[in-house]
C-alpha cells in the first residue's frame, strides 16, 4: 500500500510538473510584456558581449578610479589626499568599497572590468523590466525603446561610470517601494547615494511616496535606517578626518565645466559658472517640484498642504486609524521618475553619462503623457539623437532642453491618479 501511495504521489507530482511547463507558453502569449522582456534580456545580452568584444574601450576616469581606490586601501582615510589623474575624489564612501571590490575581483584590468559591466547592465535591465511589466503603462512592442540607447550601452561597458552602480542600486529600490518592501528600498536607495549623489534627485517625491504610505514612526524608523546605512558607510573617515569627508563627498556646490554641459552648451560660459545661474535653477526646481507635489501628487488628498496638514493633524492625535496605506505600484513609479525627471530638466550641467540618471525612465513618461504615439516615439528618438552629438554644441542642448520641456508639459497635462489601492479607497468610503 505504501509502495503504491509512494507511486501515485510520484505521478501526481510528474502530472504537475508536466501541466505547469505546458502552460507556460501560453501564459506568456496571454502576457506578452513578460515574453518581450525575456526575449530583450536575452537578444540585449548577445547585443552586450559583442560590444564588448568588437567596440573599443574609451578610457575616461578609470585609472583615476583606480588610483582613488589604491589610496583608501593603503591606508588613506583624509579625503583631499585620494586624488586621481582627473581630479580630487568627490563621492562617498561607497563608491571606494564597490570599485575596491571590482579592482579586487578584476585585478584593475579593463576587459575583466568590462565583463564585469556587462553583467551589471543586464541585471539593471531586468530590474527596470520588471518594474515595466509590473505598472503596465506601455505595450509589450514599447520595452524595445529601453534597448536601443547607443549611448547608455557605452557608459555601461565601454566607460564603466559609478553611475552605472548607482542607478541600478536605485532601480532596485525603486522595485522593493514598489512591492511595498520600504524599509529595505530605503537601505538600497541609501548605498545608491553612497556611490553617487544624483540618486538624492529621488529624495522629493520618495519622502511624499514615504509620508503617504507609512505611519510616522515607520517613516521615522525607514530613514533611520537609510541614516545608519551612511553612517556605517562613512565611519573610518567620519572617525578621522570627518570635515574633509563630508565637505568633498557631499558638496553641493560644485561648478562643472562648460564644455562638458550637455544640456546648457548654448549659455554664455560666464553665465553658466555663476553663481545666479546656479540660484535661478534651484528656484526653479524647488517651484517645479512644490506645483507636481501640489497639483499632481496629492491632488487627491486636496493638495500638498491640506496632505501636509492632515499628517501633522494625525501625529498629534496620535491616530494611527488611516495609516499605513498601500501605494498603487503605478502611482509610485510615476511620482519617483517625474520627481527626478524635474531635477534633470533644472540640472545646472549634465554630462554625457549622466543620461543613464533618467534614460530608463523616459518610456515610463512619455507613455503618462496624452501625446500620440509617434509623437512620445520622435521625442524619444529626438533625445537620444541630443545625447549622441559629441561634443554638444548650441544646437544640440537648444533642442534636448525644447524635448525635456515638452515631456515636462505632457507630464503636467495627464491625468492625476488616484494614488491608493482600491481597498485603501473603500476603507476611506
Amino acid at each position: 500500500m505504501a509502495v503504491k501511495n509512494s507511486a501515485s504521489a510520484h505521478i501526481t507530482h510528474s502530472e504537475r510538473k508536466d501541466a505547469a511547463a505546458s502552460s507556460l507558453i501560453p501564459n506568456l502569449l496571454k502576457n506578452p510584456e513578460t515574453a518581450m522582456a525575456l526575449a530583450l534580456l536575452f537578444i540585449d545580452s548577445i547585443l552586450v558581449s559583442l560590444i564588448i568584444a568588437y567596440v573599443p574601450y574609451t578610457k575616461i576616469d578609470w585609472d583615476a578610479y583606480m588610483s582613488q581606490v589604491s589610496g583608501f586601501l593603503g591606508g588613506e582615510r583624509d579625503y583631499k589626499n585620494l586624488k586621481g589623474d582627473t581630479g580630487p575624489l568627490v563621492y562617498p564612501a561607497g563608491f571606494l568599497y564597490v570599485y575596491s571590490a571590482i579592482q579586487f575581483i578584476t585585478g584593475g584590468q579593463v576587459f575583466a572590468a568590462q565583463i564585469l559591466f556587462g553583467i551589471l547592465y543586464i541585471i539593471n535591465l531586468g530590474i527596470v523590466l520588471l518594474i515595466y511589466v509590473k505598472t503596465n503603462v506601455l505595450p509589450w512592442w514599447a520595452l524595445t525603446l529601453l534597448c536601443l540607447s547607443k549611448r547608455v550601452h557605452s557608459i555601461f561597458v565601454l566607460r564603466l561610470f559609478n553611475d552605472c552602480f548607482a542607478m541600478t542600486l536605485l532601480h532596485a529600490a525603486m522595485a522593493s517601494i514598489i512591492y511595498q518592501r520600504w524599509h529595505l528600498g530605503l537601505i538600497i536607495f541609501s548605498a545608491a547615494v553612497s556611490i553617487k549623489m544624483n540618486v538624492l534627485l529621488f529624495a522629493p517625491p520618495l519622502f511624499i511616496l514615504m509620508l503617504k504610505a507609512m505611519n510616522i514612526s515607520g517613516v521615522i524608523s525607514a530613514l533611520a535606517g537609510a541614516a545608519l546605512v551612511q553612517i556605517v558607510l562613512g565611519l573610518p573617515f567620519l572617525v578621522s578626518y570627518p570635515i574633509e569627508y563630508v565637505s568633498r563627498a557631499f558638496n553641493l556646490g560644485r561648478v562643472f565645466i562648460h564644455f562638458w554641459s550637455v544640456n546648457f552648451k548654448f549659455i554664455p560660459e560666464p553665465i553658466f559658472v555663476s553663481k545666479e545661474f546656479a540660484v535661478s535653477l534651484l528656484i526653479a526646481h524647488l517651484v517645479l517640484l512644490a506645483v507636481f507635489a501640489h497639483y499632481k501628487w496629492c491632488k487627491h488628498d486636496g493638495g500638498l498642504f491640506n496632505f501636509l496638514y492632515s499628517r501633522i493633524r494625525s501625529c498629534l492625535s496620535r491616530s494611527t486609524i488611516s495609516w499605513p496605506k498601500t501605494l498603487k505600484k503605478e502611482y509610485i513609479a510615476t511620482t519617483m521618475f517625474a520627481g527626478n525627471f524635474i531635477g534633470i530638466v533644472c540640472a545646472r550641467s549634465l554630462h554625457y553619462q549622466f543620461y543613464s540618471w533618467y534614460f530608463y525612465s523616459l518610456p515610463y513618461l512619455l507613455w503618462k503623457t496624452p501625446f500620440p504615439t509617434l509623437l512620445r516615439v520622435v521625442v524619444f528618438l529626438g533625445v537620444e539623437l541630443c545625447w549622441n552629438v559629441y561634443p554638444s554644441n548650441f544646437y544640440s542642448s537648444v533642442l534636448l532642453l525644447c524635448l525635456h520641456i515638452v515631456i515636462l508639459r505632457g507630464l503636467w497635462s495627464s491625468t492625476s491618479e488616484n494614488p491608493y489601492s482600491s481597498d485603501e479607497s473603500r476603507k476611506e468610503k
